[in-house]
């Protein structure tokens, strides 16, 4: 089944788009936290209060080193949330995940603009992969063809590792992705308000209730 995540850390945005998305979660990175104000200690408990307690929430990591990534992923895995470990995919990173994986902490391999960093990420067993869609377009590669291309490789492998897409700029970016047939995405809230109003829909409310009004007034269709 699909998940739906924003990347944010604002708590207003998530307040107001919880009702309406099916969300599984939120994503953050340091520079998402340093925009959103709160430290993690602070946020957690808010968002479980928003999302519910069955939210999951993606946190990164700012150790570089593979031993001081093991020890912040430790920390974090301890914390009483369903927290998965954002790592990135440079060598210490892969080299951290290779070894986090063996206490089955739940681990985000990020910053992926290859196929080649995905398939060793996903060999050492991340369970989630997270490509930046858009930077990869921006450095001159075709993005939804690196995406298609770690996509088949999962299912050709038959490997647990699933895709969470990032760096949407619009919504046709998004679309295109999900009909690739990943895991996951993260959306930023602006495009995540996207997928909710379509001006024909207005105007097509418009004319049913004018049309209603003209025939029964203000009265609601249980009343006439």
């Amino acid at each position: 089944m699909l998940e739906l995540y924003l990347d944010t850390a604002n708590l207003q945005q998530i307040e107001e788009l919880a009702p309406i998305l099916p969300l599984r979660g939120v994503t953050t990175n340091p520079s998402i936290m340093a925009a959103g104000g709160l430290g993690l200690n602070a946020l957690l408990p808010k968002l479980e209060s928003v999302l519910g307690k069955q939210t999951r929430i993606h946190v990164q990591v700012l150790s570089n080193s593979v031993d001081g990534i093991i020890e912040e992923a430790s920390q974090l895995h301890a914390l009483p949330y369903d927290i998965v470990v954002k790592i990135p995919a440079h060598a210490n990173g892969l080299a951290a995940i290779k070894q986090i994986k063996q206490a089955t902490v739940p681990v985000l391999a990020t910053a992926i603009y290859s196929k080649q960093q995905a398939i060793i990420a996903a060999l050492n067993g991340a369970d989630y992969l997270a490509p930046y869609l858009n930077r990869i377009d921006n450095l001159g590669f075709d993005s939804l063809e690196v995406i298609d291309a770690i996509q088949n490789f999962l299912e050709r492998y038959q490997l647990p590792s699933q895709l969470l897409v990032a760096s949407f700029k619009n919504l046709n970016q998004v679309l295109s992705v999900l009909d690739l047939g990943v895991g996951a995405v993260t959306l930023p809230t602006d495009i995540a308000r996207q997928f909710l109003n379509h001006q024909s829909t207005e105007l097509a409310v418009d004319k049913f209730n004018s049309d209603w009004q003209l025939q029964f007034s203000d009265k609601l269709s249980y009343q006439t």
